[in-house]
């Protein structure tokens, strides 16, 4: 039977709802991964950056922060009484920074971060609400190798951790509403987003065959570009479409056997997104490994990148097998605990005299040092 005093103490440790600890292996296993993602990113000369965890409202939810406003956990600051948001997203920072502390560095500039996001709710997909954030950000530039440099980045970066069977969703969440203009129905997007053809024909009235025509561009590259270049376009519908063949073409020459497929409908997620957008994906695999696309951050310049999920590759990546354990009895050889650690072992410092075996067995050592050597429990 439980006792009330331990169904107290599980009360008094019960974190909030999408908020857990992180444990070994995987928090190790996480860090590991940040790091491995930021180096391949500085070896495409990102640079890295730290946006506080907190900042003023007024400046966390400007220019594309706005779009995170509803995300945004806020709270009053006791020294200054001005309102903070604790960050829900880390693209708007970067951007601030782009635009305030970084405005006078040559364009275009290429920056990274790595962080923890917190959310007022979970999403369907993705119930918690405190996330770690990988990314990069591309800033000063509007050309289409730009994009195609992020999403190329992108996939260099989860492949390099072991990812396969990796596909990439090109998105175009401004192609419908610059087909219909200004003042288009919010109704009307959102039935383009679940591919609600009934609903669609029912609101767009003259416009419905052409919309239709881009629900039916949606799929591999290799069928949907030729459907979605059949459609007679309005100007800034062409142009667009035009921009989007030509970051396939950039993409393809670079990556001839990446999966890419595209769906130039999709809105949802993509709401501060002013370009071309996309998702990465892996079969077989629940929720999204990251997201990205063009924006024009705080300053009004072009940008694009993209933030990988910490949390899907958690749980897609297998935690690899630890470093071998050796424990060092008390009073053992320092000069041999150092050199096994310079050889890449983790070396467990025995803290009074119990039995050496028996100790490195309990706190799971598959070795033990002695003359200097380490024996295998084993043996």
């Amino acid at each position: 039977m439980t006792s009330a005093s331990s169904n107290n103490a599980g009360e008094k440790f019960l974190l909030p709802a999408g908020l857990g600890d992180g444990l070994p292996p995987e928090a190790g296993f996480e860090a590991a991964i940040v790091e491995r993602l930021v180096g391949t990113f500085a070896r495409w000369g990102y640079e890295r950056v730290k946006p506080p965890l907190i900042e003023f409202e007024d400046s966390l939810l400007a220019g594309p922060g706005e779009a995170m406003a509803a995300h945004t956990f806020r709270l009053m600051d006791p020294i200054s009484q001005r309102m903070m948001g604790l960050r829900a997203d880390m693209t708007p920072q970067v951007g601030r920074i782009a635009a305030s502390r970084l405005q006078k560095m040559p364009r275009p500039l290429r920056l990274s971060y790595a962080g923890q996001v917190l959310r007022v709710k979970g999403e369907q997909m993705r119930p918690e609400r405190q996330l770690g954030q990988v990314g990069v950000e591309l800033i000063g530039t509007e050309a289409a190798a730009a994009d195609a440099e992020v999403v190329l980045l992108a996939v260099e970066a989860l492949t390099s951790l072991g990812v396969r069977d990796l596909a990439v969703d090109l998105n175009v969440p401004r192609l419908a509403p610059s087909i219909l203009g200004a003042g288009h129905s919010a109704d009307l997007i959102a039935a383009l987003d679940r591919k609600d053809t009934s609903k669609v024909t029912e609101l767009a009235g003259a416009q419905a065959p052409m919309l239709l025509g881009l629900l039916r561009a949606v799929g591999p590259v290799e069928t949907a570009l030729p459907v979605l270049e059949s459609l007679d376009l309005p100007p800034p519908g062409a142009e667009v479409r035009a921009n989007l063949a030509a970051i396939i073409a950039l993409i393809r020459k670079s990556a001839p056997g990446l999966t890419l497929t595209i769906d130039p409908t999709d809105h949802r997620g993509f709401e501060y997104h002013s370009g071309i957008a996309f998702t990465l994906l892996g079969r077989g695999v629940r929720g999204e490994f990251g997201r990205g696309g063009r924006y024009v951050n705080h300053a009004g310049e072009a940008a694009t990148g993209f933030s990988l999920y910490l949390d899907t590759l958690l749980a897609t990546l297998p935690v690899p097998a630890g470093a071998k354990r050796v424990f060092i009895p008390l009073g053992g050889d320092s000069a041999a605990a150092l050199r096994l650690r310079n050889e890449g072992w983790v070396t467990v410092q025995g803290l009074d005299a119990a039995d050496t075996r028996a100790e490195a067995a309990r706190l799971k050592c598959s070795h033990y040092l002695e003359g200097g050597q380490a024996r295998a429990l084993k043996d």
